[in-house]
């Protein structure tokens, strides 16, 4: 069966994974982190995309990311990535693939789901591998921007402050996390209507499909 296209939704959010080859590290220490997070400053600054929040965790890297327009995002991940894996692997003397296959992302609904989708990437690495500083007080992130649900946290920086902090001790519930990965995973939407969402690409389904033939109708 022929691979859909990428989904791929300008002005949402979209949960992105991306993992090591056979499950290697990516990351061996602060220096690797470093320079990917110069690769997502220089593609950020090409590319119209909103960078919300950034994981890097040792064996893969989430983002949070809203491309301005459907082709964006996929621009941005390559740029990344040809940046990345050449400052990678000269600095390891290796050579080829670091990734296992393309890069994986979910469209995801705003609100509430988008929120948690920010508090789960955040809580995904210790907190000098993620942005969550960012949003508690710490350093700011040059390129991270806040989503409409991290302002509603509150109406002072101290308010939205402790209000995120609370979240990310929370934590998000399990199934909650669970449905965001196999979404990223599978390539499709995360709490958005089938029906009342279109696709930019000519109406790629936003979530799977029954198997099998679908049945016919009773006269």
């Amino acid at each position: 069966m022929a691979r859909l296209p990428r989904l791929a939704l300008p002005g949402y959010a979209h949960y992105v994974i991306q993992r090591g080859h056979n499950g290697q590290s990516v990351f061996v220490d602060a220096i690797d982190r470093s320079a990917y997070r110069s690769a997502l400053t220089a593609a950020a600054g090409a590319e119209p995309v909103q960078i919300h929040a950034w994981a890097l965790p040792d064996g893969e890297v989430q983002l949070l990311i809203t491309p301005d327009d459907a082709s964006a995002l996929s621009r941005f991940m390559q740029a990344v990535n040809r940046r990345f894996v050449a400052a990678f692997n000269r600095r390891h003397g290796r050579s080829g693939t670091l990734w296992d296959g393309r890069f994986r992302a979910a469209v995801v609904a705003p609100g509430p789901l988008r929120l948690q989708a920010l508090v789960l990437v955040d809580g995904a690495a210790a907190p000098e591998a993620t942005t969550a500083g960012h949003r508690l007080g710490g350093p700011r992130d040059a390129v991270a921007v806040d989503p409409p649900e991290y302002w509603a946290l509150g109406n002072t920086p101290f308010e939205r402050e402790a209000a995120y902090r609370a979240l990310l001790a929370e934590g998000v519930p399990l199934s909650t996390a669970e449905m965001l990965r196999r979404a990223a995973l599978g390539g499709w939407a995360a709490g958005l209507s089938a029906t009342a969402h279109r696709a930019e690409d000519g109406g790629r389904p936003l979530t799977p499909q029954p198997r099998g033939r679908p049945r016919l109708a009773r006269r």
